[in-house]
């Protein structure tokens, strides 16, 4: 009898089987993440926002939201009204529940949903002034906003979205390697983790409020500034080890 084809099935099954007799955990361990956001980091001004009733509903009713939209001024352009012409990211940070598998999971899962063809996926290393360095996801999508009335209006636009996670003393950027240390701690160490999700996103091409189309790189360059920023001011580094 040939038992090839059950080899996979069952290292699967053997992988994933410690997630139904995982102990409820004592101790709760803290996310390193400071969830109050600035209202300024360098040249980026933060626009707080409530989460969608979208994600309210979705996950856990413990998930915690910080979210905000981050504009910097674009330099020498200026709006009829003579205001400066800003470029925009989104910010997002998820912190999870008790509940690891309702509160926050692998983003390209929920971003279609959210309109965005993803196109590309790759791990970057990012260093910070403080001589730390992360790895985090990039991510390269069509974002398309939906005309409910006339789907002739649909919007799309190219889009590059950055994310990783945060836990009590570690950084993460792949959702299974996440988990699976949420496991290994759960069983081992006797604690339950709360993990933050970090997603920045920023448009590039040409936009109808700017005058110069941004490039790719441009739109990298910006997001890479934001999100050094932001990992320097929000993650308490005495506590990441990993």
């Amino acid at each position: 009898m040939n038992f090839k084809p059950l080899i996979l099935p069952l290292l699967l099954a053997a992988t994933l089987s410690p997630i139904y007799v995982i102990p409820q955990a004592g101790e709760i361990a803290q996310s390193a993440v400071n969830m109050t956001l600035p209202a300024v980091s360098g040249a980026w001004h933060f626009k707080h926002i409530p989460p969608s009733e979208a994600e309210i509903n979705t996950l856990a009713k413990d998930t915690e939201f910080a979210k905000a939209i981050c504009l910097c001024p674009r330099q020498g352009e200026y709006s009829a009204e003579g205001e400066s012409i800003p470029d925009r990211a989104d910010l997002s940070v998820v912190l999870s529940g008790h509940d690891m598998n309702n509160s926050i999971h692998r983003p390209e899962r929920c971003m279609p949903a959210q309109g965005h063809n993803i196109l590309a996926t790759e791990n970057v290393t990012l260093t910070l002034a403080n001589g730390r360095a992360i790895t985090v996801r990039r991510l390269r999508s069509i974002q398309t906003l939906t005309n409910a009335k006339d789907r002739k209006e649909d919007l799309h636009y190219d889009c590059v979205t950055y994310y990783f996670f945060v836990g009590h003393d570690r950084i993460e950027h792949d959702h299974l390697q996440r988990t699976l240390s949420d496991i290994s701690d759960r069983l081992l160490r006797g604690i339950d983790q709360r993990w933050a999700y970090v997603s920045i996103s920023m448009w590039f091409g040409k936009m109808p409020w700017i005058e110069k189309p941004v490039t790719e790189q441009e739109a990298d360059a910006k997001l890479r500034n934001l999100l050094s920023g932001f990992a320097e001011e929000q993650i308490d580094w005495g506590r990441v080890t990993k």
